[in-house]
């Protein structure tokens, strides 16, 4: 099955617009994917992820086949979105292989003292994070690829963007927001994706 036959999702995180991913998008283009950015509104925490992630299923759906396959990839909190539509929104069915970028699956230590819903909604320890993660067993049909890198001061502990189960990738890359420019992050998507369509 080549690349292009699967649309690949594109979701940026907390404080981005589309525009986050289309360094990702133009990569994967040239390299054979159909890339699709999906940006839910407002990104800056104040809508809860559920609000966020049935935005952005809606908007797939409206872009794509209902009903059809995708591939899956997010940034930081665009990793947790997808977690909500694969755990909670049939995704589950959908979803050929997931990748997450800087996504704080276990949460973050500073979460607790904000504001806005979706950001407490991923404070470390809280019931939001503990809900997600006792779906982990989805990822034994959804290949996961959790890519970070420890030097990440947004995602503290910076270990919190991997799981126990699926692949991890470390990359040395100073800053959680140039993560989507890293040119390995980006060829590790594609390697990672390209595996699923041969």
């Amino acid at each position: 099955m080549a690349p292009a036959s699967i649309p690949v999702v594109l979701i940026p995180g907390w404080m981005d617009t589309a525009s986050k991913m289309e360094a990702m998008a133009k990569h994967l283009k040239k390299q054979g994917f159909s890339p699709v950015i999906v940006s839910p509104q407002p990104s800056d925490g104040s809508a809860p992820i559920e609000t966020l992630a049935a935005q952005a299923l809606a908007e797939i759906d409206a872009q794509l086949e209902p009903e059809g396959a995708f591939d899956y990839v997010g940034f930081s909190m665009g990793g947790v979105i997808g977690r909500v539509i694969l755990h909670w929104l049939g995704g589950k069915k959908r979803i050929r292989r997931f990748v997450t970028i800087s996504t704080p699956h276990r949460g973050v230590y500073i979460a607790q003292w904000t504001w806005q819903p979706a950001l407490r909604q991923m404070q470390m320890g809280g019931p939001f994070i503990e809900a997600l993660n006792q779906h982990l067993d989805d990822f034994t049909d959804v290949p996961l690829l959790s890519i970070w890198t420890p030097l990440d001061l947004t995602i503290v502990p910076p270990d919190s963007s991997v799981l126990p189960i699926g692949e991890s990738l470390r990359v040395l890359n100073p800053a959680h927001a140039w993560m989507v420019y890293d040119p390995r992050v980006q060829q590790a998507v594609a390697d990672f994706l390209r595996r699923g369509s041969t």
